[in-house]
């Protein structure tokens, strides 16, 4: 199964904050903040959704189609990417801006408070995901994560002209998107991943309840944190799926980018919906213990044994066949 994960592509600056950003808040000066918080640390760690999603499915022995728009200082990147298993051959790259920068700083309650600069990004919508998927040889399921807006109306509006399964993932551009283009982001999808609150926010601006929203997406994947996911689809039970115990989380950017590699692997293996939650709450688990979202390190035998002595050993038997 070929799946191509567009999205964003960018380098995260990551800072600590040794404080909570709550003890600094004033509730009756909200609409006039101006605060500065001085941190502990700073790293500089690939990023950017979309890499995020094809560098797991890459150290789960797949080969993702990376699309997205990136710069000229791409090289480097675009190296460990595929020394990692991403095939990035569908990568635009920009000749007038840099790739796109996130900056985050975490606290020690785990808030966070973020800024995007798009750059490159922007250029995403020039992508023709046909194009892309006819120079690949054909693609069986595509991703479309946060990315330039106009880029992902493309990408859904194209899969659903080539009759192109695509899972709908807009995350931090829900915010931007209205009623209408909440809906076309989501209608017909394959599979809806989200958290709880964006969940509560698709289903606000959509005006879909749970029942509604069934009609429109086959699948609805939502993580719930420290609870682990849950999948519902229209006519079946929901299958809930805890997460990993005796996580000693470090950094939690890039868990859900983690969790959606692990299910898309599981998917791309055709094994089952709580296989692939299982899988993707196994691969979230390393990213929280590792600073920086690409910085974690999948072996057969660790992730077999912990899969095993988090959801028992005839479920890890399943995954274990596919790992290498």
């Amino acid at each position: 199964m070929r799946i191509a994960v567009t999205g964003s592509i960018a380098t995260d600056h990551l800072m600590t904050f040794p404080g909570k950003f709550t003890e600094h808040l004033i509730a009756d000066k909200l609409d006039r903040i101006s605060l500065s918080f001085l941190v502990d640390g700073l790293e500089i760690r690939q990023g950017g959704v979309a890499a995020n999603i094809a560098f797991g499915m890459g150290c789960l022995g797949l080969r993702p189609l990376l699309v997205g728009a990136v710069g000229q200082d791409f090289a480097s990147y675009r190296s460990w990417l595929e020394a990692h298993g991403v095939d990035t051959s569908a990568v635009l790259e920009s000749k007038r801006s840099h790739t796109a920068r996130f900056v985050c700083t975490t606290d020690t309650d785990g808030n966070q408070i973020a800024s995007f600069y798009p750059g490159a990004m922007s250029e995403a919508r020039d992508i023709s995901i046909t194009d892309v998927a006819g120079r690949a040889g054909g693609v069986d399921l595509v991703l479309i994560g946060a990315d330039d807006p106009d880029a992902m109306f493309r990408h859904t509006a194209a899969c659903a002209a080539a009759g192109i399964p695509f899972a709908a993932d807009p995350s931090q551009q829900l915010p931007r998107m209205d009623a209408d283009q909440t809906r076309t982001l989501v209608d017909g999808a394959a599979f809806l991943f989200s958290n709880e609150y964006e969940l509560a926010l698709i289903e606000q601006r959509t005006g879909w309840d749970a029942d509604e929203l069934a009609k429109h997406v086959e699948i609805v994947v939502t993580t719930l944190g420290p609870d682990g996911a849950r999948i519902t689809q229209a006519g079946q039970p929901p299958v809930t799926v805890g997460a990993v115990p005796g996580i000693q989380a470090a950094d939690p950017t890039g868990a859900g980018d983690a969790f959606r590699a692990g299910f898309l692997a599981a998917v791309a293996w055709e094994l089952s919906l709580e296989r692939a939650a299982q899988l993707g709450c196994l691969v979230a688990a390393s990213a929280l213990e590792t600073v920086g979202t690409q910085e974690y390190q999948l072996t057969a035998a660790a992730l077999t044994d912990r899969f095993a002595a988090a959801y028992g050993h005839p479920a890890a038997a399943e995954v274990a066949q596919h790992l290498t």
